[in-house]
């Protein structure tokens, strides 16, 4: 078997509209997922960002058995490096305690958060959970059924998507400014990411100074 070369960046995937089409989920009657279909594309992209050496890990809010039979029914199981549920971890989205499980079940430190993308559909959980640890945020604007508008700076996605395939173009830009960012000695953050941060970090700054001035 080939050795797969993995990539400097690190992928965290949410579950509900964001791969699984949530209108289409069949649960029995203990509320449990037996089957839903996938978002359009959804299965080539973690298929595509894993032969192409991503590391990616599942991060979702539910319950552990309604994943497992989803990712078996579409055989994608063997795809994540780590599954990350919230009925496991005793915590949801945006709580940190998901997000560092993650990395750590990847063997990784909270260090490697500069390098890590967070993908979503909602911005309250997913998106303003990842800005507060400093991870890549992408939303995906797939769904009708969750806001598109952030209610606040810290909902402010870095990026946005319209559906799944639109993410392999991304993080393989990402990577490649990983790269040159490492070659150049700087950050192994990409360079838009870090100038958004700061940006929002002078404007929360400035908010608050405006606040206390009252």
């Amino acid at each position: 078997m080939d050795v797969i070369d993995k990539k400097r960046l690190i992928v965290f995937l949410d579950s509900g509209d964001t791969l699984v089409d949530e209108s289409t989920e069949v649960r029995d009657e203990d509320g449990i997922v037996v089957s839903a279909d996938l978002i359009p594309g959804a299965a080539e992209m973690v298929k595509t960002l894993h032969s192409l050496g991503f590391t990616l890990a599942l991060v979702a809010d539910g319950d552990a058995q309604s994943f497992k039979n989803v990712l078996s029914q579409h055989r994608l199981h063997d795809y994540f490096d780590a599954l990350i549920i919230s009925e496991l971890i005793k915590a949801t989205k945006p709580s940190p305690r998901m997000f560092k499980a993650a990395i750590g079940a990847l063997n990784g430190s909270e260090a490697d958060f500069a390098r890590t993308v967070m993908v979503g559909n909602n911005l309250s959980r997913d998106i303003k959970g990842a800005n507060a640890l400093g991870i890549i945020s992408v939303f995906q604007s797939w769904t009708p059924r969750y806001p598109h508008t952030p209610a606040d700076e810290s909902e402010q996605p870095a990026y946005t998507i319209s559906e799944p395939m639109q993410l392999i173009e991304l993080v393989n830009r990402l990577e490649m400014e990983l790269g040159a960012a490492e070659t150049e000695g700087e950050s192994s953050e990409p360079r838009k990411v870090r100038q958004e941060r700061q940006e929002r970090q002078e404007r929360q700054a400035k908010g608050a100074g405006d606040h206390a001035a009252f």
